[in-house]
């Protein structure tokens, strides 16, 4: 009997432990090995690492046009550029540079989903910052939000200037909170402008580490938010604080580097000119370290005596390289750098091994950092050659992009072998440079009537330009027959004459990198421009650009992704005039 109550009691207990079991399943929930808990991700560590996510997603990461270095969506918009290499290569790039822009292309899909994927990584930080552990000072809390928003404010911006109507989402939403109903109808501009006043109020002047942003960057962004508003007043107060007392992450007085070359040097990263960067290592062991933006824009074909070897992308325009014809010193503001008289000579439909002797007439000494040309040193890889290093001569023109190019003296130290093309490198995209922020500064003062200040700043520029030191050279002679001078009084007696040359040097010196699109059309002149380029430029790329044409009022912005319609309804998101 003893034996019996034992064993019905030892049943009886196990059946209610099964009962109570069959009644709670917590034992079923096991956090999976290698996830992060919230508490993981609200430590001092994990914010940082959220927070270094939000910088990685700057160069686009995945979605290569969601960059803000604005190859396609600035540079060749902006006429400075064509999309060059075959017409086949890459082909949805073809209705981008001919103003034809459609509603399901992936190109515009990409610029759209990767800065968004840059907002919901600031985002997230704002909302694990908001229950950070008690390990994480409010010194931190303030740096972290302050970067977080500055961050923020940057993808919106890239956001709004190339859609323009956009729904504005911050961490207080999130799916199935109400994310899905808001609406593209607001304007954006305020709480662009709210995050990086926060920015400008609560970051250090300089950092830990030398790629975050500090108080001077979000003093030259607000500066440089504000001018596209056309608020001027404001823009020059915020420039005036730059130019006086800004300085680097790591402390370096804001200024020029002496020769203009050297901007565009990985071994010279982070210079005294550099305000705001995307970052770029080589030889880290992945190349996701590096500057991918460029992998596509390098002479075609160059084998081990030329950088890249592929894919001819980004070639400069007809338009651009004539613009840097000179005359006593000064541009041809009045566009006649495309009478006959004045374009440069070049080698389109010239073999490589037929004779060729380079333009002997006067250039800006800046032509040669931009365009590489046939006869001209390239960097420190010998003389251009010509046809041979491009691909499609018919469909992109003579010209190789040059400014964002390797030299061969950083082979396999700024410059990553590791990958299918070795065009990965260690060189920083600048978005805001100095003299960036002194053009900027230029165009606020011309547009307030202080025509004498305007013309300071932009003789300061043009002043490094003609340093001698800085010139293209070949066995120790300069290159080409460099000649640039800075404007006389005269040249800026009006607002209009000084708005034209303002506007003028911002494509000389900030050729190919990403400005010259949206730059006209803040300005307002995006639909004349940009017909007369067609214009001109059809004439030698027929088969690229012949019958596009620029619409008004709609051009401007790219369409809404007609998936993003879809997906949210047509009752959240309003399609963009015109599409």
């Amino acid at each position: 009997m003893k034996k019996l109550i034992t064993k019905g009691a030892v049943a009886t207990t196990l059946s209610l432990m099964l009962l109570a079991v069959s009644c709670n399943d917590d034992f079923l929930v096991i956090t999976p090995t290698g996830q992060l808990g919230q508490a993981q991700l609200t430590s001092k560590n994990g914010l940082e690492g959220a927070l270094i996510a939000a910088y990685a997603q700057l160069n686009g990461r995945s979605n290569r046009m969601a960059s803000a270095n604005n190859w396609v969506f600035g540079t060749v918009r902006g006429g400075e550029t064509n999309k060059g290499t075959d017409p086949g290569d890459f082909s949805d790039i073809n209705p981008i540079q001919r103003y034809e822009y459609q509603t399901t292309q992936g190109v515009i899909a990409d610029s759209w989903g990767g800065l968004y994927e840059g907002v919901a990584r600031a985002n997230n930080v704002l909302s694990l910052l908001a229950i950070a552990q008690p390990e994480v000072t409010e010194v931190d809390k303030k740096r972290i939000g302050a970067e977080a928003r500055f961050l923020r404010a940057h993808y919106y911006f890239e956001l709004r200037r190339n859609f323009k109507n956009v729904p504005y989402v911050d961490e207080t939403v999130d799916v199935g909170t109400g994310i899905e109903a808001i609406k593209n109808d607001k304007d954006v501009w305020p709480m662009i402008e709210a995050d990086v006043k926060h920015a400008f109020d609560n970051l250090p002047a300089t950092q830990g580490a030398v790629g975050r942003v500090n108080k001077w960057a979000a003093a030259a962004f607000l500066g440089k938010i504000y001018l596209y508003q056309n608020k001027f007043a404001e823009a020059k107060a915020m420039f005036d604080q730059v130019i006086a007392s800004g300085v680097t992450s790591d402390g370096k007085k804001y200024a020029l580097v002496p020769r203009y070359a050297d901007i565009f040097k990985a071994s010279n990263d982070n210079n005294a000119e550099s305000i705001f960067a995307i970052q770029a290592a080589a030889n880290t062991g992945s190349v996701n370290n590096a500057n991918p933006q460029f992998d596509l824009n390098y002479p075609y074909n160059t084998g081990p005596n030329g950088p890249g070897n592929c894919c001819g992308f980004n070639q400069p325009s007809f338009d651009l390289a004539n613009s840097f014809r000179t005359e006593n010193g000064l541009p041809l503001l009045d566009n006649s750098y495309r009478q006959p008289a004045n374009e440069l000579k070049t080698d389109q439909g010239v073999t490589s091994t037929a004779t060729f002797t380079p333009d002997t007439k006067p250039v800006d000494p800046r032509l040669d950092h931009t365009v590489g040309r046939r006869g001209v040193q390239y960097l420190d890889w010998g003389l251009h050659p010509g046809v041979a290093w491009i691909r499609n001569q018919v469909n992109g023109g003579p010209y190789s992009p040059k400014k964002f190019t390797y030299y061969k003296s950083d082979v396999g130290s700024l410059q990553d072998n590791s990958s299918w093309t070795p065009g990965y490198t260690a060189l920083n995209v600048t978005i805001i440079r100095f003299a960036d922020v002194l053009l900027m500064a230029a165009e606020a003062e011309a547009e307030l009537g202080n025509l004498e200040k305007a013309r300071e700043y932009v003789n300061r520029v043009r002043a490094r330009a003609a340093n001698p030191a800085g010139f293209v050279t070949v066995g120790g002679t300069p290159a080409a027959n460099y000649m640039i001078s800075e404007y006389p009084a005269t040249s800026f007696n009006t607002k209009e004459m000084a708005r034209n040359a303002i506007r003028f040097e911002r494509k000389l010196e900030l050729a190919d990198e990403g400005h010259r699109f949206y730059d006209l059309v803040r300005w307002g002149i995006a639909e004349p421009y940009l017909n007369s380029y067609l214009a001109y430029e059809s004439k030698y790329l027929p088969n690229a650009l012949g019958g596009a044409k620029f619409d008004a009022n709609k051009d401007e912005y790219l369409p809404i992704p007609q998936a993003q319609i879809d997906l949210l309804g047509s009752d959240v998101l309003k399609q963009n005039p015109g599409f």
